[in-house]
């Protein structure tokens, strides 16, 4: 301190350079929180509602999904967001039953789903497969494309309607990761 400057004033001026030198560190956290948000849901992660009964008991329709197509490659069994806007013009949720070359085939009488002449293990369905649909099997999946089906299968429009037949992969916007809402269901994961 020099001889000229005032104790009390000099007092006074610290506390005030700190208050303002909180309140940018706070706002420079919070913009940068807000940029690191936007560009997290715009290129890595998106977050999507469930809409319908399809996919019942694994997702309930208001469900809020994280979806991230992030390094995906599609495997059976993995439930994904997808659009098919001839059909629908919100995004579609369905479990992936085969993939790219995988033979599907359907009995309808036992609501058993054949994949490459095998019988696939599916404990997450809502009940057996008797829902025809116009669905003629077997069905060899195109290169780049899927088979998908709802978890509800007597109550879902997937694969087995000519108006969805095999999926692109083009038209995949991710696999589903987890869900963030409603908080009875926040973090089940679907890994």
């Amino acid at each position: 301190m020099n001889e000229n400057e005032n104790p009390v004033q000099a007092a006074a001026e610290k506390p005030a350079r700190s208050v303002r030198r909180d309140l940018y560190d706070w706002i420079q956290c919070i913009v940068v929180a807000i940029i690191v948000c936007v560009l997290l849901f715009s290129f890595a992660v998106r977050l999507v509602d469930v809409v319908g009964v399809s996919m019942n008991p694994t997702l309930e329709s208001g469900d809020k999904i994280i979806v991230s197509n992030l390094f995906y490659t599609p495997k059976q069994g993995d439930i994904i967001v997808f659009r098919k806007d001839e059909y629908r013009d919100e995004p579609l949720v369905k479990r992936i039953i085969a993939v790219e070359g995988q033979t599907v085939d359907i009995d309808f009488n036992r609501g058993i789903v054949y994949v490459d002449g095998e019988p696939i293990d599916e404990p997450y369905i809502a009940e057996p497969t008797v829902d025809e649909e116009d669905f003629v099997g077997p069905v060899t999946v195109d290169e780049g494309c899927v088979f998908v089906m709802g978890d509800n299968r007597n109550h879902s429009t997937d694969s087995r309607y000519s108006s969805i037949g095999f999926v692109d992969e083009r038209c995949i916007m991710g696999k589903v990761y987890f869900t963030i809402f409603p908080l009875k269901n926040f973090g089940s994961v679907y890994a």
